[in-house]
């Protein structure tokens, strides 16, 4: 009953601040996204529940289980919040919860920004409704923006609320299901509004720490090298991505006509294309990117990638600094976010140089 009370004053001060907001945005969107997400919670059920009926499904019943052993070792070994988060499960029928369009200018890799209660600016808009994404992102290529719409399997609520487990990732393996897991509780720990590099790249580090840290612990010596291979074909991945995404940017700001521009933009993803092949052809397990390089290339999804890994070496590296110490780690983190952007990135730069004099924020 306390917990249903909570759920209902949280949604009341959320509806009060859509109605608030009507004047200056668009009050369907806000009404759609408290709707959507009112209806996640709705058809939660604790996981304990469900794991006590007979009649649920063996295969879920295993994939549940294994979710309260990575939630209680993310309390204990990584000092996550200790919650109520990911202690329940929703089953939405659908294979997304919900559908993010990113979109970026023709000649520029800068995303597009929307701002929103509570979360600040952020880097994309999101709807529970995919013909509703993609009615929205189809008004944005007319306005000539690049756009791209990724299914979203999961979300934080930055502990507003008790987030659930979703039927959209409970079929992931051991090791996703830990990095989802890991990854959306770090948003509880540290969030900076309007800053969506710095928080998916701090969530990124701690998914990254926490997962290798599960398989030492539960995992065999196959599972700590298949985890080792993923994080290496993923960090070649993302050099890759962020070398063309920076040539497009200094093209973009060179003094070139748009024409020019145009062009060389075009030939730009072709490259890209073409040197994944030859990453491909050397190494088979880069297939595993093939999906994701049969999309139509443009400056919004190339964005996707930056944002969760641009800042992710100065994390990691902040996160050695401090003898992987998580608790130590989040308060330095902590620290750091409180800052002002400008600083915050100085900060973080001197991080990954190895330049230790950025701890001075610290005392």
């Amino acid at each position: 009953m306390a917990l249903r009370i909570s759920i209902n004053l949280r949604l009341a001060m959320i509806i009060s601040q859509v109605i608030w907001l009507s004047a200056c945005a668009n009050l369907s969107y806000y009404a759609q996204a408290v709707d959507g997400h009112f209806n996640v919670l709705r058809r939660s059920q604790p996981i304990s529940t469900i794991i006590a009926r007979p009649e649920t499904d063996q295969k879920l019943k295993h994939s549940l289980n294994k979710i309260v052993q990575l939630r209680e070792f993310a309390s204990r070994e990584l000092k996550l919040p200790d919650n109520f988060s990911y202690t329940s499960y929703a089953d939405l029928e659908r294979p997304y919860v919900v559908w993010n369009v990113f979109a970026s200018p023709e000649l520029s890799t800068r995303l597009k920004e929307w701002c929103f209660v509570q979360v600040g600016c952020v880097n994309y808009r999101g709807f529970f409704s995919q013909t509703k994404a993609e009615q929205y992102a189809e008004d944005l290529r007319n306005e000539g923006y690049d756009v791209y719409v990724g299914g979203i399997r999961a979300y934080s609520t930055l502990g507003w609320f008790s987030d659930p487990v979703l039927n959209t990732f409970i079929g992931y393996s051991e090791m996703n299901l830990a990095r989802l897991i890991f990854h959306e509780l770090a948003h509880q720990v540290v969030y900076v509004p309007g800053d969506s590099v710095f928080n998916e790249s701090f969530a990124t580090a701690v998914e990254h720490e926490g997962v290798r840290r599960w398989f030492i612990s539960n995992g065999t010596a196959f599972q700590q090298a298949e985890l080792s291979s993923r994080q290496e074909r993923e960090a070649v991945f993302a050099g890759l991505i962020l070398r063309h995404r920076k040539q497009l940017q200094e093209m973009f700001h060179s003094d070139i006509s748009d024409i020019e521009k145009r062009t060389q933009k075009t030939h730009i993803y072709e490259e890209l294309h073409k040197e994944f092949l030859r990453l491909k052809a050397d190494k088979a397990e880069f297939s595993s990117y093939d999906q994701w390089f049969a999309q139509p290339l443009n400056n919004a999804l190339l964005a996707t990638v930056s944002i969760y890994t641009q800042l992710l070496p100065a994390f990691q590296a902040i996160l050695v600094q401090h003898d992987k110490d998580m608790e130590r780690f989040f308060d330095a983190v902590t620290k750091i976010s409180k800052l002002p952007k400008k600083e915050r990135n100085l900060v973080l730069q001197k991080a990954v140089e190895g330049n230790q004099e950025w701890m001075i924020v610290e005392r």
